[in-house]
């Protein structure tokens, strides 16, 4: 099979033929045809496979071939929702439509926080047609009144089980509150765990299921080894890895150390972190010490009375 078999207009397959793509992956070959036809999809498909182009190609062509919808003050409306853990993979995601798309009149944008909320503001108030958007920043936008979903056809929920590892479970039902509850819902997922299965059943409406590898198996473009060395050596291996395989591109990861990891967060948007601390605050106050005495101590009975000496 190509791509030309999949029914896809064709600005987009010349999009995809200038990438260097001619036969599409697994999970494109089966993700592709079901957007198409309109439904609800769940699909497992593991990091490699080509799963971001097995919906925004579909996800393209759909929004093309309709007419861009207007708001209330006449700018093209925000059509399809992408919605992703990390702000990495929102650009790159987002990279993904723009590249696809660069023949189709559509626009689109990425949305996430640690950076200025305002050129964002001023990009939505242009139109966009497509928003790859974290959860966090786009729940930061609703609140502000800057954002408008009430025109969202398709929505799509991309590494679903990152989203739940990093406790982005309660932002993800606050979006679904928001978007309009007839519409096609996306769910890529590289694991189907029973929380996994609870979100599609609050998500997805009669979904088609794809799993195209068995579960938790690596993509067969990824090779894995494991070479052991003593931790003060652990840089010096890097370096000597990048030199022999001339990489150009790394990411070297680590998980924290036992003491760290009690207290390790994942990263989240200023609204999220307030609202995550506001109750862990109140749950460890402590009597207020009395800075009238020195050495500044309690007041006596443990009281929080400010009544104390004041010289």
């Amino acid at each position: 099979m190509n791509f030309t078999e999949l029914g896809l207009a064709e600005p987009i397959l010349r999009a995809v033929r200038e990438e260097g793509y001619e036969n599409p992956t697994p999970i494109q070959a089966q993700a592709i045809p079901a957007v198409l036809k309109g439904g609800d999809l769940m699909a497992g498909a593991q990091t490699g496979t080509g799963k971001t182009a097995g919906f925004t190609l579909p996800l393209l062509h759909r929004l093309a071939a309709d007419k861009p919808a207007r708001d209330a003050r006449g700018r093209v409306a925000i059509r399809a929702l992408i919605l992703t853990p990390t702000r990495e993979l929102a650009a790159q995601v987002e990279e993904s439509v723009r590249t696809y798309g660069k023949y189709l009149p559509l626009t689109s944008m990425v949305m996430f926080g640690g950076v200025g909320m305002q050129p964002q503001i001023d990009r939505l108030r242009k139109g966009v047609d497509i928003l790859v958007a974290t959860p966090g920043r786009l729940l930061d936008h609703h609140q502000q009144g800057t954002l408008d979903l009430s025109h969202v056809q398709v929505f799509v929920l991309d590494e679903a089980d990152r989203m739940l590892d990093m406790g982005f479970i309660h932002d993800i039902k606050k979006v679904l509150a928001i978007v309009p509850a007839k519409k096609q819902s996306l769910l890529f997922s590289a694991t189907f765990s029973d929380d996994i299965k609870a979100l599609a059943d609050r998500l997805l409406n009669q979904p088609s299921l794809i799993e195209v590898a068995r579960r938790n198996a690596t993509a067969e473009t990824i090779a894995q080894r494991v070479i052991m060395t003593g931790r003060e050596r652990k840089k010096e291996l890097l370096a000597q890895l990048i030199r022999e395989g001339d990489w150009r591109s790394t990411a070297p990861t680590a998980w924290p150390s036992t003491s760290r990891r009690k207290v390790f967060q994942p990263w989240r948007s200023t609204a999220t972190r307030a609202r995550v601390r506001a109750p862990r605050r109140s749950a460890s106050s402590k009597p207020a010490r009395c800075r009238c005495w020195w050495p500044p101590t309690l007041p006596r009975g443990g009281s929080t009375s400010t009544n104390c000496r004041t010289s």
